[in-house]
């Protein structure tokens, strides 16, 4: 994989990466929506309104779109919404939205033949015209693992090959690994040509070390943690940044979880990866964020307010705060 320079701004040199640099920025912190986007104790989605919603956000100025992998779900399993397969969805919001970029958060890369994920990633890629991220995860479910005929205990040499392959099929020049290779076996090649890079980024650790992460990955994407606990795992993750990538831009985000209260001044109180809060308080603490080194986060709406009306007012009175157009 193509390593990331930065510039003179703190931005990627490559123009191929210019869609990424408005999610992941040196210095700044950029904002996202994850779908599905429901009212708290929504289950079941209406994909025709979360294209609309979509849409919305792409209208209004948001960076990313965030789309999750859901394979198969379980009465065990906490989230009982029932995702659209991700290469699917990503595919009808890179021909639905124009400039905001879609990123997977996670594609599980242990679950899903690696030149399978190839393919799809440089078909995003190419219909999205170069918004696409490709947000990779190992999953953390053994009765899935055993759906699928994996054997879980062995997730983190899976990542590791699987992560492999896609890279070497993503790079410049593309290289295709096969499984194996037979006497007479043809060399293989991956069309589309790869014309828009295609980011790969850790989602989770995928059971790897931050050193390992920060050597192969634009960045690191994790769940919310309460600020000292985030500013530890920033600090971890600055470390392994310099010591294995230090000419590299290695990017910092985070999903959040946010109920966001109709009362503007109602001070930030925390909730399960996330937080409840007026505006304001939501402003102070994504400005401590950015400050602690996050460059991204992505916001998982949680509100009994309608969705449209929350991304309205985000839109609004929140965005102008950190987002500078580019």
């Amino acid at each position: 994989m193509k390593e990331a320079k930065l510039n003179a701004a703190g931005e990627l040199k490559d123009e191929a990466h210019t869609p990424i640099n408005r999610v992941f920025s040196n210095g700044a912190l950029s904002i996202g929506l994850t779908l599905p986007m429901l009212r708290a104790g929504a289950v079941v989605a209406d994909f025709d309104e979360q294209l609309a919603l979509a849409r919305l956000a792409d209208e209004r100025g948001f960076r990313a779109l965030w789309i999750r992998d859901v394979p198969l779900n379980s009465a065990d399993y906490p989230d009982p919404v029932g995702h659209l397969d991700p290469w699917v969805l990503v595919g009808a919001l890179a021909i639905s939205t124009r400039r905001i970029a879609l990123a997977s958060g996670a594609i599980v890369l242990t679950l899903r033949h690696p030149l399978h994920i190839a393919k799809a990633a440089v078909s995003a890629g190419s219909l999205s015209h170069g918004r696409f991220i490709l947000g990779l995860g190992s999953g953390d479910r053994p009765p899935e693992y055993a759906a699928f005929g994996q054997n879980s205990d062995e997730r983190r040499e899976l990542y590791r090959r699987h992560w492999e392959t896609v890279a070497a099929a993503l790079g410049e020049p593309s290289r295709v690994i096969p499984d194996r290779s037979p006497e007479g076996a043809p060399s293989f090649r991956l069309l589309p040509e790869n014309s828009h890079a295609v980011p790969m980024l850790a989602v989770g650790s995928g059971g790897q070390s931050v050193d390992w992460i920060a050597r192969h990955s634009l960045g690191w994407m994790t769940y919310h943690r309460e600020p000292d606990a985030q500013r530890a795992r920033y600090s971890m993750w600055r470390a392994a940044a310099e010591r294995v990538a230090p000419e590299a831009f290695r990017a910092f985000g985070v999903a959040m979880r946010l109920d966001l209260s109709r009362d503007p001044h109602e001070p930030a109180q925390a909730v399960s990866l996330g937080y409840r809060t007026g505006r304001h308080a939501l402003i102070d603490v994504l400005t401590q964020m950015r400050a602690d080194g996050t460059h991204h986060v992505t916001f998982n709406l949680s509100s009994e307010r309608p969705v449209a009306e929350v991304v309205g007012e985000l839109a609004d009175e929140v965005l102008p705060q950190f987002h500078q157009e580019k």
